[in-house]
């Protein structure tokens, strides 16, 4: 028999914050909150977002180069970003410009040897908030 919850909230029993959920097979168990997406990103190319979770605003530093800030920061540096974009270009995560408070990405061409150029962008952030 399907059943359906409605809740507001989860809380765990032993700590507030963390909700174990059994895996597949019923063998182990994943935390809840390391599995959810912290931010997520759907912009076009002037930074203009389609949509997005946890995005403040977004910075056009010039061509192909974009920073994003976050609405509630991340708890570390440690976090880790997933970019795409369209088929004829090459979108990718600045590692060495990221903090706890935004992240950086550059998209270029791959027609004309990874040129830098303007293309709409989808990132999703996976790590700890503060």
């Amino acid at each position: 028999m399907a059943s359906l919850l409605k809740v507001d909230a989860l809380t765990g029993v032993t700590t507030a914050g963390s909700i174990s959920v059994t895996g597949e097979g019923n063998s182990t168990t994943t935390n809840l909150q390391q599995g959810l997406a912290k931010a997520l990103c759907y912009a076009n190319a002037d930074t203009s977002r389609r949509d997005s979770l946890n995005i403040a605003s977004g910075t056009d530093n010039g061509v192909g180069d974009y920073t994003y800030s976050y609405t509630n920061n991340m708890g570390n540096s440690n976090f880790t970003c997933v970019v795409s974009t369209n088929y004829a270009s090459l979108v990718t995560w600045d590692s060495s410009e990221h903090s706890t408070a935004s992240f950086n990405i550059r998209s270029f061409t791959r027609a004309d040897s990874l040129t830098a150029s303007d293309n709409p962008q989808a990132t999703t952030i996976h790590g700890d908030l503060a």
